[in-house]
């Protein structure tokens, strides 16, 4: 039998998020501003051949959570990822792990601020990206105050307007390719993937180089693990979501690439403006821009609610309820709702509202670079602590779960070698090697402070344990 990790006490989360809240947040954790704005960038700079780099990040991906999913099902532990790091590869990493995410979340849900500030532009130009950045924040940290059920809601329906808004893109991106309607009728045809220079326009490398910001796309999709102590049934609930990836990637993702630029040629987008809008635009259908842009900005808020918020909050929990952080930290309110950790977060976040004040122009590309460097090391850490404990299962010392991940350990090094991949890419740029100082700079912060963490965790064990010890004489 294999024993829980304790958790020293802490109350207990609200199951409060059911099957289709959970498939839903799965999604919405997924769909935001890497696909709806950042793919602008990236089509102008790689072309078409931009589909097979999300279409390979993808796959790695589905790798990773698929590994996720054998742990989750193996043994379920508040913090997801972070408490499977402190079994498997020690406390310091577990420690290491949850702070980390932390401020990748963080630092995206700054990203997703910046983009709903680019999109309101569309409407109001004169107003400023601080101003939408600081007005979403203070409207989604009220309503992840309230409770989990109010979250769980209102990412449902988040998620809903991108699912119905991407179907009916592409729906209508293939009527435009049929039947020739709209003002992108003559033009639209499928040759446009490969007719103006190739699907390779700028060369090998220039497809390479977007990978920083594709991967950054897919960010999100570990969602589901942090989402398991609050899930009813996550046994059955958590692999069906994962199960779902393949076809949720090949639709919202590689569909909507291909129609879109299918109907539009990939040299009329640039970057700074989102594709979907621009490819709307060209359509002409009255209101349609306008339409696809509320889209995207309510997929920006989404994913900034979901994880900015949320899995922030949750992972910042974790740290107090595991001695990673103050034990202050693992207090939940009536509602079962950690207040103090949303408050911190949001406060956090606030930097973004800073920094979209101070380089506008820059805010975007800085802090998505930052994210994807610190999820390349938690999904690094999530694969790790798969192969150790697949290897521990296969010698019996562990309980198999009948969740399995394809081909380990073969698949499992080579996303290792993908990540390290990704890596060299993101250190090759100038404007993206920034993300490497910021993570280095991270790294040694996080070193610093564990000798006081495990100082105090020790502390607080000892009293735990001297009372217990008192309780069980009595």
């Amino acid at each position: 039998m294999v024993a829980k990790l304790p958790d020293q006490g802490a109350e207990s989360y609200q199951r409060g998020l059911g099957t289709r809240q959970i498939q839903m947040l799965a999604i919405g954790g997924t769909i935001g501003t890497g696909l709806f704005l950042g793919a602008g960038e990236n089509i102008a700079k790689a072309g078409p051949s931009l589909i097979l780099t999300y279409a390979f990040a993808g796959l790695a991906l589905f790798f990773v959570m698929r590994a996720l999913g054998e742990l989750l099902t193996y043994r379920r532990t508040e913090g997801g990822f972070a408490g499977y790091a402190r079994e498997f590869l020690g406390p310091f990493w577990g420690y290491a792990t949850t702070w980390t995410y932390w401020i990748i979340w963080v630092t995206t849900g700054m990203a997703e601020l910046t983009a709903a500030g680019t999109y309101i532009q569309k409407w109001w130009p004169e107003v400023e990206q601080w101003q939408t950045a600081l007005v979403a924040l203070l409207i989604l940290f009220v309503v992840n105050l309230i409770s989990v059920k109010l979250f769980g809601e209102l990412e449902f329906w988040f998620a809903m307007i991108k699912v119905a808004a991407i179907v009916m893109m592409i729906m209508v991106g293939l009527g435009v390719l049929i039947f020739g309607f709209s003002d992108a009728g003559e033009t639209a045809a499928v040759g446009n993937l490969w007719d103006h220079g190739g699907v390779f326009p700028a060369g090998y490398s220039a497809t390479i180089m977007t990978l920083q910001m594709v991967m950054f796309a897919y960010l999100g999709v570990e969602l589901v693990g942090v989402t398991a102590s609050e899930a009813k049934d996550p046994e059955r609930n958590i692999p069906r979501a994962i199960n779902a990836l393949p076809l949720r990637f090949a639709l919202f993702y590689l569909g909507s690439l291909l129609v879109i630029l299918a109907v539009v040629p990939w040299t009329a987008f640039k970057g700074g403006a989102s594709p979907f809008v621009l490819a709307f635009d060209k359509i002409g259908i009255p209101g349609g821009g306008d339409i696809v842009n509320f889209v995207v900005l309510t997929a920006a808020l989404s994913s900034c609610n979901a994880g900015g918020l949320y899995s922030t909050s949750r992972m910042l929990r974790t740290a107090g309820v595991n001695g990673d952080g103050p034990r202050l930290l693992s207090r939940l309110n009536g509602r079962g709702v950690p207040v103090l950790t949303v408050v911190i977060s949001a406060l956090v976040m606030g930097i973004g509202v800073v920094i979209n004040a101070v380089v506008p122009e820059k805010a975007f590309e800085y802090i998505t670079s930052v994210s994807t460097g610190g999820a390349l090391a938690v999904w690094t850490v999530i694969l790790v602590s798969h192969m150790i404990y697949r290897r521990k299962a296969n010698a019996g010392a562990l309980a198999k779960s009948s969740y399995r991940m394809p081909w380990a350990p073969y698949s499992s090094w080579a996303v290792l070698a993908f990540f390290a991949f990704v890596t060299v890419t993101i250190a090759w740029e100038a404007d993206t090697r920034i993300a490497l100082y910021v993570m280095a700079a991270w790294a040694a912060l996080v070193v610093v402070g564990w000798p006081f963490v495990r100082r105090a965790s020790q502390d607080a064990t000892g009293v735990k344990v001297a009372v217990e010890t008192e309780s069980t004489s009595a």
